[in-house]
C-alpha cells in the first residue's frame, strides 16, 4: 500500500443488520468504514483473514475466489482495498490501528454473491455465503448503508449541522450590502388585496408598512427560502433596544446566490398571488408550491396578528 496519512476515526458505533453486528466508524475525511473483522463476520466468514494479509491484498478474501471474477467490475476492484485508520482512544474498536472497508462496499459484495448464485456459478460451500448476502441485502433494502452508519455512530446530527451550515454559507454573509429596492410594490399591493385592505390605506404613503406586514413577510418569504435562513438572519440583523432592525434582512443575503434566490422566490409568489381570490386561497396554494422549510404549520394571515 502507498504510504499516506492514516486517517483518524471521529465517530464509532455498531451497525446492526438483521442478526449481524458490524463495528463501524466515520473517519476525519468523511469516509464511512466497516471494520475488517466485522465485515468478514457479516458475510459469514471467519473474523480472522486466512492466507495473505488483507492489509496488503488488493482484492479482499470474500471477492478472491476465481468463480466470482466475471461478476466483479473494475470500479469494485478499485474500491475494495482495505483502509488503515486510527480508532478513537478508548473507543469500542480498541488498539492503535485498525483495518476496515468503505461501507458502500458491503452491498456491492452482496450483489456479486447474489449474481453469481443466480448464474449458477457458486460452489456448494459458497451457497451459505450467498444466503447471508441475501439477508444483508434485505436489511439494506429500504435504508442506505451510509445513513445506517451515520445513525450507528452518532454522526447523523453532526452531518445535518454541516449540511445546514453549507446552506447558510451559500445564502448569507456577515457583511451587508447597500440598500436597494428588492421587494416590488406589487408584492405589497397583492398582499393587501388578498386581505381585503386598501393599498395604501387612506392617508398613508405607499411605503407605509404596519408591523404585522413583517410577520407576513417572514411567513411568505424568509421561512421558505432555505432551512435555517430566517433564524440566522435574526442573529445577523438583531433588533435594537428600541425594537427595530438597523438593516433589512435581504441586505445580508449573498449577492451571487442569496439575493437571486430571493428575487426568484418573490417573482413566483407574486405570480401565485395574482391567481388567488383571497388570503385563504393564497395560503393553501403557497403551502403546496413552497412549503416552509422544516415547518408544516399553516400560515396565519389574520389582520394585525402579533
Amino acid at each position: 500500500m502507498n504510504k499516506k496519512k492514516i486517517l483518524e476515526a471521529l465517530f464509532e458505533g455498531e451497525l446492526k443488520i438483521g442478526e449481524a453486528k458490524i463495528p463501524c466508524a466515520v473517519l476525519e475525511d468523511g469516509t464511512r468504514v466497516l471494520t475488517q473483522a466485522g465485515m468478514l463476520q457479516a458475510l459469514g466468514r471467519s473474523r480472522k483473514p486466512t492466507g495473505r494479509s488483507e492489509a496488503t491484498e488488493h482484492i479482499p478474501p470474500f471477492l478472491a475466489p476465481r468463480n466470482l471474477e466475471p461478476f466483479i467490475d473494475e470500479d469494485l476492484r478499485r474500491s475494495s482495498a482495505p483502509i488503515l485508520f486510527k480508532p478513537l482512544k478508548g473507543g469500542g474498536l480498541g488498539g492503535n490501528q485498525a483495518y476496515g472497508y468503505d461501507a458502500e462496499l458491503l452491498p456491492k459484495v452482496c450483489e456479486v454473491m447474489l449474481q453469481a448464485r443466480d448464474a449458477g456459478a457458486l460452489h456448494v460451500q459458497q451457497l451459505r455465503l450467498a444466503a447471508q448476502a441475501d439477508v444483508l441485502m434485505r436489511g439494506l433494502a429500504h435504508v442506505g448503508i451510509i445513513a445506517l452508519v451515520d445513525e450507528a455512530t452518532g454522526f447523523q446530527e453532526i452531518r445535518d449541522r454541516i449540511a445546514l451550515q453549507k446552506i447558510l454559507d451559500k445564502y448569507l454573509t456577515d457583511d451587508w450590502a447597500k440598500w436597494t429596492k428588492t421587494f416590488p410594490d406589487e408584492f405589497y399591493f397583492q398582499l393587501f388585496r388578498l386581505k381585503g385592505i386598501p393599498y395604501p390605506p387612506p392617508g398613508k404613503h405607499k411605503n407605509w408598512r404596519p408591523s404585522y406586514v413583517g410577520h407576513w413577510t417572514n411567513n411568505i418569504v424568509y421561512d421558505r427560502l432555505a432551512p435555517g435562513v430566517k433564524k440566522e438572519l435574526k442573529k445577523l440583523n438583531p433588533r435594537t433596544e428600541k425594537g427595530y432592525r438597523k438593516r433589512k434582512h435581504f441586505q445580508h443575503l449573498t449577492p451571487d446566490y442569496g439575493t437571486p434566490a430571493l428575487r426568484e422566490h418573490l417573482s413566483n409568489v407574486i405570480f401565485l398571488m395574482r391567481g388567488c381570490k383571497d388570503a385563504r386561497d393564497f395560503e393553501r396554494r403557497l403551502e403546496r408550491a413552497a412549503p416552509k422549510q422544516g415547518d408544516t404549520m399553516p400560515l396565519n394571515l389574520e389582520y394585525g396578528d402579533n
